[in-house]
């Protein structure tokens, strides 16, 4: 059933509209006409966005356009704010199957590396998630612990340099767990739309695994207590010292400006990164914690935000319920946490809006499932008044539709990046119509 999703997903954006119509030509454009979803506030029926200069500077009824501003008729279409993916690997993808992917470092703790630096602009899973309405993804750098620092980027731009929102908005942490069989990835390197069939990974006995837990704790541990050696003295200018880059990378999530991405499936780790978290009075934001609702009451009174892992997967276990990820969302939103949704994917953030949508016929508000994938993730990345929504002062990272953007059947006509219309091209959409022209 997900495979043919996954076909049916792709006709929205191989069957879009024109790429550029109505296109602005200057800094400054009027949107009139649309139904504005500014997602922090009331929908705006025959609203108007006012951008000048890649900020939204005007929103509501009837706004005046400025002398020379381009007027973009947009009547019966609606406009939103772009999709944010707080978790991805969009052009950190191997390039072969004898390589590792420029996403995974080797090493246990490599704090000082940026994903930005590695993601490859050209991807062509870029401008496919684009077309779809996505405007700016977290990349993330994988690793045994901890794995690097987390990049927010648009997804437009020919440099990493200009693509950059921020090159360092979390540092990730893959928290230790015990082990006795690996828990599946969201990615894999076969083809995404026909089924495979996985080899299942050997499981190792539960008195390893514990070693190798305890292993890597005690690394954790003493890679903190070193960091905290190194702060005090940098401070004291001791004699000797000299600068690590490693641990200079790690002084900001110590000082609270830098929270830790600790990914933490079960219910085990998610109670333990928490714990950690106490005991080193770090700020940190729980990745992909599929047994979240186990632990609802721990994470709220911890005020701890979550990215949940793609809606749309299989149980973790074979005795969990059939639609135990379809129903999590819910299950934040009711105990009042702040979540997002994202695809923690190199090839899937094109189906980003339907991971929301998924969750909204197991009880997730509509509003709440776009907020999942805006507004929520704008906030959790620190992005809040910048992202996320259409309000004055903000990025205009905007996309205008001609119907829901969680619906299938919905196509994405217009893509406003920085406040610049890009490209909906895609490799996909050049082949639909090299093949549908055949004779």
């Amino acid at each position: 059933m997900l495979y043919r999703f996954r076909r049916i997903a792709w006709s929205g954006i191989l069957c879009g509209a024109p790429l550029l119509a109505q296109a602005p030509s200057g800094d400054v454009f009027l949107l009139r006409g649309a139904t504005v979803h500014t997602i922090s506030g009331p929908v705006i029926e025959d609203g108007s966005v006012l951008v000048r200069n890649g900020k939204i500077v005007g929103v509501g009824h009837n706004l005046s356009a400025p002398d020379g501003a381009t007027i973009i008729d947009l009547r019966g279409k609606h406009v939103y704010p772009g999709m944010i993916d707080a978790g991805a690997m969009l052009g950190l993808e191997k390039t072969s199957s004898s390589q590792a992917s420029d996403g995974h470092e080797i090493g246990l703790f490599n704090p000082q590396l940026r994903a930005v630096t590695a993601v490859n602009p050209a991807d062509e899973q870029i401008p496919a998630a684009r077309a779809n309405g996505v405007t700016s993804v977290l990349e993330m750098p994988m690793g045994d612990l901890i794995g690097g620092q987390l990049s927010l980027i648009h997804l437009d731009g020919s440099a990493n340099d200009s693509m950059t929102i921020s090159a360092s908005a979390a540092i990730y942490l893959r928290f230790p767990a015990i082990e006795t069989r690996p828990v599946p990835v969201h990615d894999h390197d076969d083809d995404d739309d026909e089924p495979t069939t996985a080899v299942e990974p050997e499981a190792v006995s539960y008195s390893l695994a514990k070693k190798a837990f305890e292993v890597k704790m005690q690394a954790l541990d003493t890679f903190f207590e070193d960091v905290r050696r190194y702060r005090v003295a940098k401070s004291a200018k001791a004699p000797g010292f000299a600068p690590d880059r490693r641990y200079e990378a790690m002084i900001p999530v110590l000082e609270g400006t830098t929270p830790m991405f600790v990914a933490a499936t079960r219910e085990r780790e998610i109670r333990g990164a928490i714990a950690f978290a106490d005991a080193q009075k770090i700020r940190i934001i729980l990745a992909d914690p599929f047994e979240a609702y186990k632990v609802l009451p721990l994470i709220k009174s911890h005020n701890i935000p979550v990215v949940l892992g793609p809606t749309l997967t299989l149980p973790l276990d074979v005795d969990d319920d059939y639609d135990r990820s379809y129903t999590t969302p819910n299950d934040l939103f009711k105990a009042g946490i702040t979540f997002a949704i994202a695809t923690f994917s190199s090839r899937l953030s094109r189906n980003l809006p339907y991971q929301a949508a998924a969750a909204v016929s197991f009880g997730l508000p509509h509003d709440e499932a776009y907020k999942a994938i805006t507004l929520n993730a704008a906030e959790i990345l620190g992005m809040g008044k910048r992202l996320g929504s259409i309000d004055e002062g903000k990025v205009a990272d905007l996309i205008v539709t001609d119907g829901d953007p969680m619906e299938t059947m919905t196509h994405v006509t217009q893509v406003f990046i920085d406040g610049k219309p890009v490209s909906l091209d895609t490799r996909q959409k050049r082949l639909y119509e090299k093949y549908l022209a055949r004779p």
